[in-house]
């Protein structure tokens, strides 16, 4: 369009060219203004999604799926133990937008919520631009997920289409329990084998 404008403009220059001699001038049309989706004042990182939200007890977390129509929550039957990090896992299906969810809950309490949505229904630019359009730019961006973080909350959108809530202190404390609980293994497997 602006290259279109451009030709128009220089064709109407050399009729004038012509007619005063050596003296030209030129003019650039500026493209319009864009304006931008994002917020001046963005809204805080959330950590709730509808009823459900970071923190929140296994009794809770049940009473929030039950009453909520967009999940098939069957109760007790998507709750699975997790011995070995002593952690709970909630998986359910949803009903449309949502395919499946998945929360995981550590010391009772909901640190992670994981939701799958039917990409049929619902794009990644649509929820890309949601998300910009209340948050902001996103503190990390690559063809894998889009992250935007606070203090305590990472939210992130993710390939394929999933939009994933971490709380950020439960999770740090647990990766650094991990990490110590590795490095005493390979200290307990050096005594051993300095037994030799």
């Amino acid at each position: 369009m602006m290259m279109i404008r451009n030709l128009l403009l220089l064709l109407l220059l050399i009729p004038l060219t012509l007619a005063f001699g050596q003296e030209t001038f030129e003019y650039i049309i500026p493209d319009p203004p864009r304006r931008s989706i994002v917020p001046e004042n963005p809204e805080e990182v959330p950590r709730q999604f509808r009823s459900l939200s970071l923190g929140l007890s296994l009794e809770d977390l049940k009473l929030a799926l039950t009453g909520d129509g967009l999940f098939l929550f069957r109760g007790d039957r998507d709750v699975s133990f997790l011995p070995a990090r002593e952690e709970t896992l909630v998986e359910t299906t949803g009903s449309s937008f949502v395919r499946r969810a998945y929360f995981q809950l550590s010391d009772g309490m909901v640190y992670i919520m994981s939701f799958s949505l039917d990409p049929g229904l619902v794009d990644h630019y649509s929820v890309f631009t949601s998300f910009m359009k209340k948050y902001g730019e996103p503190q990390t961006l690559n063809p894998g997920e889009a992250m935007w973080e606070s203090d305590d909350t990472r939210v992130s959108i993710e390939r394929p289409l999933t939009v994933k809530y971490i709380d950020k202190t439960v999770f740090n404390r647990l990766t650094e329990e991990s990490k110590t609980g590795e490095r005493w293994g390979i200290k307990l497997k050096e005594d051993f084998l300095n037994d030799f």
